[in-house]
């Protein structure tokens, strides 16, 4: 399975997208600072699952159909920062959708989250990541999750590393730095946490007109991973 994960900095590199699907023949395509009320039904053969509505700053989950039969959707809320009760760019930060693999009658969730920015506490997104996989958790016990996107974690993430662990989780940061646009800020805002997947690796692409780079999740399922019974 290949999912890309791309913040397009307030939609600026939605054009790059169809180019993305197509170039690295990905399942499934995680959004985070999109327009979603300029957003396609479809991409490079990738339809759309849904998109959040009540943010400035919108996530969109889009899948292959021939790959996947998609379930519900979901949107969720999570604590605030000060910085989105000032400036509200977003009242939803994770979006997840429940799909069956139509080769392998697995059955996972995968989602599109984007944590509070760096004017927020570690702590805080850290309570948004654990609300995150809670969120997820709901729609479907026991199901293998794949989140990934923005995190805004450059900063300390041995010990986030740690905290996912202890939660059943395992966190996947890419292979280059995400985010460089700033001398001070740069590191690894963008990565992947997963439960019952096995992670082959994270890539990070090539720079477009976003402020993100693009990363590239390759995923195996585990061992024990639930079958969905034909």
């Amino acid at each position: 399975m290949r999912v890309i994960s791309y913040n397009l900095r307030k939609h600026k590199a939605s054009g790059e997208l169809e180019a993305l699907a197509r170039d690295y023949d990905i399942d499934a395509l995680c959004l985070q600072e999109c327009d979603t009320e300029d957003l396609p039904e479809s991409i490079g053969g990738l339809h759309l699952a849904n998109a959040t509505r009540g943010n400035r700053l919108g996530l969109a989950i889009y899948y292959r159909k021939d790959r996947f039969t998609a379930g519900e959707t979901n949107t969720f809320s999570l604590k605030k920062s000060l910085h989105d009760r000032v400036l509200a760019p977003a009242h939803e930060r994770l979006i997840g959708t429940r799909v069956v693999d139509n080769e392998t009658n697995h059955d996972l969730v995968i989602a599109s989250f984007h944590a509070a920015p760096l004017t927020a506490s570690n702590s805080l997104r850290r309570n948004q990541i654990h609300a995150a996989h809670g969120e997820l958790l709901g729609m479907g016990a026991g199901l293998m999750t794949l989140m990934v996107g923005d995190f805004n974690y450059p900063f300390f993430t041995k010990y986030l590393t740690e905290q996912m662990k202890d939660a059943g989780y395992e966190l996947s940061l890419s292979d280059r730095r995400t985010y460089t646009r700033y001398k001070v800020f740069k590191g690894h805002f963008d990565f992947a946490t997963s439960q019952g997947l096995m992670i082959e690796g994270v890539e990070t692409l090539p720079r477009g007109a976003s402020d993100h780079l693009p990363i590239l999740i390759s995923a195996e399922y585990g061992q024990d991973a639930p079958v969905t019974p034909a």
